[in-house]
């Protein structure tokens, strides 16, 4: 089916231009490289155009063609082939069986008169086997019969690298690495000059058709195949294309991918090398196919969204085009097929391809209305990559084409925010993240906010606040510094002055904010809001911070003045300060025992309904008022004076070391006997055994007692004396004990003390026979000592000074060292002298 019209024929340069009124002249060849067009003529002339290219409205456009150079070669047999070799400057033109070098721009043979001679045809190797960048690798057919040689062509020389027979005669020949694509007499064939080895390709008849030999890409070749084909071969003898059908009287072919171009004596053909289908026909007599690449039918193929076709066909075109400029033309086309794919809401294929063209996303966002910040300096390419004014107009407003467009959005920002493509506009995409999130009511907008972001203020808050999400406005001011604003939103949504449902615990949120906020300015202008609005949850303001934040920034007697409004505050905080940051202040510990106090004595008119509430009072009373050491002790002592708290009272006198009457309150009065033993052991914990004893032997006097005739204390006197028999001196409490306890009832107690006793004793034995033996020790020492004479003389010298003695008065060492009695004085003074022996 030929739809595409894939090219047109433009008249590049008029024959008037060529051979003026030479009709007996005509084109033999043409070679095109960039802007130069050179043509080889019948008369043995190169003629040197500069083309230049106009766009027309319509879409087509012209040629303007300038002779720059006319050369006549010497000979007056017709320029059988033209070969630019760019990188070299250098044209290679066969003629007359000789491939002369010439100058590019000059036309002139190169001075060293370089050439190859014996040449019928010839083929440059595109995927050369040599790395040298200034030379050109060239393949001949030789007059020699049944023989190819390859070459290297330098600037200014060429040297013969390679001389191949062949089982036939070539006639055509194209070059792939080390393989020769070569139509013989009768066949097709691969041969691989370095190894030798040559596959056979399938028959035709050189007498009944011309053969054509083209290489159309890596180790690919297209060949004039028997029956109308145009065949495809690979280096390895197979097909991997089905054959393209053209005419049978083909007599030349061209690749431009992805198409194949025959001609034949009076149309030039068109087909796919995708589909192997006629694409065009353009009638066209006696005309040489001229290989060459057009953006416009890439174009023309993305206008008919034919993304798959312009995307081959572009790929295909880098072997035609410089590589920058390739990348530039490649790039533009994957982003135009990935609109054309969005358009069709294939996001997965358009993302691909937008990743691939390395496309601006700005491209992207400016479709949809409103997301480009208003200080965005971007402007849409040009020529534009898409027809679309706004994604209104891509969707005809259909509400659930632009939903899905959006989500495509979201997703493919969020992921390319991080990478490179956001280099340079991290602003713009960021902010119209944000707005999207906004819009759609989704979850990713808070984390977004509280990570780092890009987001523009000015932008961000008026769309945050037209789709009502302060929460998320305060998130955005926090994040630019401006906790005040942050803050005071946050706290008219927790009052109900605005609506905002993003939290349920927004006030525990604006309490854990402030109190992990450095700025006591803030803290102090919220404070009292917060304690108004709970008191408990409140106060951790303050409580809660970071305390090394708490003892540089808050004085803590400045929040006890602004806490005296809050009485459950104050306990709060007086607690954080004695229990937490265990302050040894005396007035923290007494005040917040008197608040203590306080709440316990109101509560007590209901004693006789006392719940837990007054329970758990009283015992963070008595907590306090055992384990605190710094409080006024005598002070609440007068407090608790007739308040009925017995226990308490107890404590007090115990702080005062008014043992007996602790334990006169709570033996008598409470009755509380296991109080009274843990009393007992509260009061000598880290004390002597001498304290912890008087006080064991305190308590079992008041159980015996005369006036304490009550049975139960004398019960408890006998667990007493079981339980604790170490903390007793059976010779003290012995006489105490009524004569009618029997032995068996006391027998743990007696057996504990006769253990005891026992121990004790022999423990003392063993202490004296140590002390003795090492009485003995010295008591042999000194006998030893003295039973030794040695001789003094003036001639002995002291070892501490080397001066002799002048009186019978010295010291003498256990080593045996003499030395003077001051000199030995001197060493107990100084530490760091010589020691002549351990004893004297």
């Amino acid at each position: 089916m030929m739809s595409t019209k894939a090219f047109i024929l433009v008249s590049a340069v008029e024959r008037e231009l060529l051979t003026g009124d030479r009709e007996r002249i005509s084109i033999e060849c043409v070679e095109c490289c960039g802007k130069n067009l050179y043509v080889g003529t019948t008369d043995g002339s190169i003629y040197h155009f500069l083309l230049e290219e106009k766009a027309l409205p319509a879409g087509t456009a012209t040629f303007t063609a300038t002779k720059q150079l006319h050369r006549h070669l010497g000979f007056k047999k017709p320029v059988n082939e033209l070969r630019a070799a760019s990188a070299l400057h250098r044209l290679l033109v066969l003629c007359d069986s000789s491939i002369t070098l010439v100058n590019m721009l000059n036309l002139e043979p190169v001075p060293s008169g370089a050439r190859i001679k014996g040449a019928v045809a010839l083929a440059l190797n595109e995927n050369p086997v040599s790395r040298d960048p200034f030379c050109v690798e060239v393949c001949i057919i030789s007059v020699k019969r049944r023989t190819i040689q390859v070459f290297l062509v330098y600037e200014d020389r060429v040297q013969i690298i390679r001389e191949v027979s062949t089982p036939e005669q070539p006639l055509a020949v194209a070059v792939d690495g080390h393989f020769l694509c070569l139509a013989l007499t009768t066949q097709y064939i691969i041969l691989n000059y370095n190894t030798g080895i040559a596959q056979d390709l399938f028959p035709y008849c050189s007498e009944e058709k011309r053969p054509i030999v083209k290489r159309i890409g890596k180790q690919e070749f297209l060949l004039a195949g028997p029956g109308g084909l145009g065949m495809f071969a690979t280096v390895a003898g197979i097909s991997q294309r089905a054959p393209v059908h053209w005419s049978e009287n083909v007599t030349g072919a061209a690749v431009c991918f992805p198409y194949v171009i025959a001609l034949d004596d009076e149309f030039i053909t068109v087909h796919s090398m995708l589909d192997q289908q006629l694409k065009q026909t353009l009638p066209f007599k006696e005309g040489h196919i001229l290989q060459d690449f057009e953006e416009k039918q890439i174009q023309d193929l993305l206008a008919s969204h034919r993304v798959e076709e312009a995307l081959v066909l572009a790929k295909g075109a880098r072997r035609n085009i410089p590589k920058e400029k390739f990348q530039v033309m490649y790039r533009r086309v994957l982003q135009q097929a990935g609109f054309i794919q969005f358009a069709q809401l294939q996001f997965l294929e358009a993302k691909e391809l937008f990743r691939s063209g390395q496309l601006d996303v700005r491209e992207l966002i400016s479709l949809y209305p409103f997301l480009l910040p208003t200080s965005s300096s971007f402007t849409r390419s040009h020529p534009p990559l898409h027809e679309y004014a706004d994604l209104n107009q891509l969707t005809q407003g259909d509400q659930e084409k632009m939903a899905k467009c959006k989500r495509f959005l979201m997703s493919y920002l969020n992921e390319v925010r991080s990478t490179e493509v956001a280099n340079g506009y991290k602003e713009d995409i960021d902010t119209a993240l944000l707005k999207l999130y906004a819009e759609a009511d989704h979850d990713s907008l808070l984390d977004l906010l509280v990570t780092e972001n890009s987001c523009l203020l000015t932008d961000s808050a008026a769309w945050l606040e037209k789709h009502k999400k302060y929460f998320a406005l305060g998130l955005l001011y926090h994040y630019n510094n401006q906790d005040a604003a942050a803050v005071q939103l946050w706290v008219n949504i927790v009052n109900g002055d605005i609506h905002d449902s993003t939290r349920s615990d927004l006030y525990e949120y604006v309490i854990d904010f402030l109190t992990y906020s450095s700025d006591q300015e803030l803290v102090w202008k919220y404070a009292d809001w917060a304690l108004q609005k709970s008191e408990e949850v409140g106060v951790q303001v303050f409580t809660k911070r970071h305390l090394e934040e708490e003892q540089n920034s808050f004085n803590p007697d400045d929040i006890l003045t602004c806490l005296k409004k809050y009485p459950d505050a104050l306990v709060k905080y007086l607690e954080h300060l004695v229990m937490d940051r265990k302050l040894q202040r005396e007035e923290y510990h007494t005040h917040l025992a008197v608040l203590y106090l306080d709440k316990v004595l109101q509560q007590r008119p209901s004693a006789d309904s006392m719940g837990t509430e007054v329970t758990e009072a009283q015992a963070k009373l008595r907590h306090l008022l055992q384990k605190s050491d710094v409080y006024r002790v005598r002070f609440l002592m007068e407090k608790v004076q007739g308040a009925s708290l017995p226990m308490e009272r107890a404590i007090l006198h115990g702080k005062l070391e008014e043992h007996e009457k602790a334990l006169r309150i709570l033996v008598h009065e409470l009755r509380d006997i296991p109080a009274a033993e843990d009393y007992c052991l509260w009061r000598s914990e880290g004390r002597d055994p001498a304290y912890r004893q008087q006080l064991f032997h305190t308590l079992l006097t008041l159980y015996l007692s005369p006036s304490s005739s009550a049975p139960e204390l004398a019960v408890a006197a006998v667990d007493l004396l079981n339980h604790h028999a170490a903390e007793f001196d059976a010779a003290q409490v012995l006489p105490l004990l009524p004569g009618s306890w029997s032995v068996q009832l006391l027998c743990p107690f007696l057996t504990g003390a006769m253990r005891d006793s026992v121990h004790t004793r022999r423990t003392a034995q063993v202490a004296l026979g140590l002390a003795k033996s090492e009485n003995l020790i010295y008591k042999y020492d000194k006998m030893r000592l003295k039973g030794s004479s040695f001789r003094l003389s003036d001639k002995n010298l002291c070892q501490t000074c080397q001066n002799p003695f002048c009186e019978p008065v010295f010291v003498r060492y256990p080593n045996g060292g003499l030395v003077h009695t001051h000199c030995a004085a001197s060493r107990h003074m100084d530490p760091s002298s010589p020691r002549p022996g351990a004893r004297t």
